[in-house]
This record gives C-alpha cells, sequence and structure tokens, in this order.
C-alpha cells in the first residue's frame, strides 16, 4: 500500500478520497485512541491527523500503515495496549444501500475488522464511487496455509490470489460465487474450517459513512454501537 502525496492535478477520484479523509480526520477529538485502516483513502487520513496537531494513541491495521503514521509524528501502539478505540477510521472497496461492506483489497481485512470491533465508533470514508447498488465479488478471504487449496475447493468458486501474504503471514484468497444474501455468505464463509475471516463487514459495525462525491461529503449515521461516552472508554 502506497501513501501518496498530493499532486499538482489531481483525479476525481483521488479528490473525493482526499475530501472523506479530511472530514473523517475533523471527527477526532484530542486524546482519542484512534484505530487506522489501510488502503489508499486512509492514506490521506494520516496527513490530515497529523496536521491537526492533537495528542492521539493510534493502533494500526498493518506495518504499512504503521509506518506511514510513525513517519508522519502520530504514536502507534499495539491495540491490546489501548482497549477500547474512541474511533477507527478506514475505507472500502464497495458499500451497499444496507450499509454492508467488502473489504481487504489490501489483504488487511482481518486486522481491520478486529479494529472496528473495537472502536466505539467506527467511520468508514469513501468515494462516491465506491457506492454500489449490490454487492459483486470479489470478497476477498484469509486462509491458513495448511491445506488452503482444499479450504478452497470447499467453498468453490475461490482462488488465491498472487499478492503478498496477510499481515500475519496467511494467505489471501477471493471468493467468485454469487454475493445475493450478504449475511447468509458471510455465515458461511465465517463457518468454513481454515477461513479465518472474510471481507464483508456487516451494518452493525459501523457507526458512520462519509462518502465525498461531486457536491461534498454526505455523512450517513448507522446504528451505535456502544452508547458509552467516549470519556468512560477512556478510564478503562
Amino acid at each position: 500500500m502506497g501513501f501518496p502525496r498530493a499532486p499538482a492535478q489531481e483525479s476525481l477520484s483521488e479528490s473525493q478520497k482526499r475530501a472523506a479523509a479530511v472530514a473523517a480526520a475533523a471527527l477526532v477529538s484530542d486524546g482519542d485512541r484512534v484505530g487506522l485502516g489501510t488502503g489508499s483513502t486512509v492514506a490521506y487520513l494520516l496527513p490530515a491527523l497529523a496536521s491537526r496537531g492533537l495528542s492521539l494513541r493510534c493502533a494500526a491495521t498493518s506495518p504499512a500503515t504503521e509506518h506511514a503514521a510513525r513517519a508522519l509524528g502520530l504514536q502507534v501502539e499495539d491495540l491490546d495496549a489501548l482497549g477500547r478505540l474512541d474511533i477507527a477510521i478506514d475505507g472500502a472497496d464497495q458499500i451497499d444501500p444496507h450499509g454492508w461492506l467488502v473489504k481487504g483489497g489490501g489483504g488487511a481485512h482481518t486486522r481491520e475488522k478486529i479494529v472496528a470491533a473495537a472502536a466505539v465508533r467506527f467511520v468508514v470514508i469513501v468515494s462516491a464511487e465506491k457506492v454500489v447498488g449490490a454487492l459483486r465479488p470479489p470478497v476477498p478471504l484469509e486462509v491458513l496455509r495448511f491445506g488452503a487449496h482444499t479450504t478452497l475447493a470447499l467453498l468453490g468458486e475461490a482462488m488465491l490470489r498472487d499478492a503478498p501474504p496477510s499481515p500475519e503471514g496467511n494467505l489471501i484468497a477471493d471468493y467468485l460465487g454469487p454475493v445475493d444474501d450478504p449475511r447468509t455468505l458471510a455465515a458461511r464463509l465465517s463457518s468454513a474450517p481454515g477461513v479465518l475471516d472474510h471481507g464483508l463487514f456487516a451494518p452493525e459495525l459501523i457507526s458512520d459513512i462519509l462518502i465525498a462525491g461531486a457536491s461534498g461529503v454526505e455523512h450517513r449515521t448507522l446504528n451505535k454501537k456502544d452508547h458509552r461516552t467516549r470519556e468512560a472508554t477512556r478510564d478503562e
């Protein structure tokens, strides 16, 4: 994953990613414990956060994010040292009208899901092109090396990806079958022996979605995962 600097002439998609990231950075408060996602949109979030000069403690979902965050002066710690996070911010490959996500283009979806679940507020940032009428394949999978081909054969319509391993050193694959019912498919993928996790993220995980389009950044609020105050989480 790269973390690009702003070019002199930015594409529409990159400009929208930057706008969504800047809007998300504005949601972070001084003293927050922050989960940092992985991907091209998070590439714009990190400098936006660093430029605010806040006192933050961060957990990163990938070595690339950790390296880039540290280079910008952000304090990165192990997730277990932070515990409950006040806010986590990440991108998505697809988002449907009901709030289901497909994530994992960079192969870090297992860590991303752990961080999202650990956050009181999980904010998803996307450019308008990521919004779809219905989810479609591929759905990323993280699978054990042992028996990987057997695992994928049992799933059917899945194949290993020609890509680096996950941050934990496991293999990355893609499920290529239909995604007609995300909840049913998520349960099926989760129950498959050898599949550590998949890139389907349920709406219950998500607090906010920021969608940057031609007319600005749309802020959608979904169901809250936890009604405890941010101050209470810091005392844990």
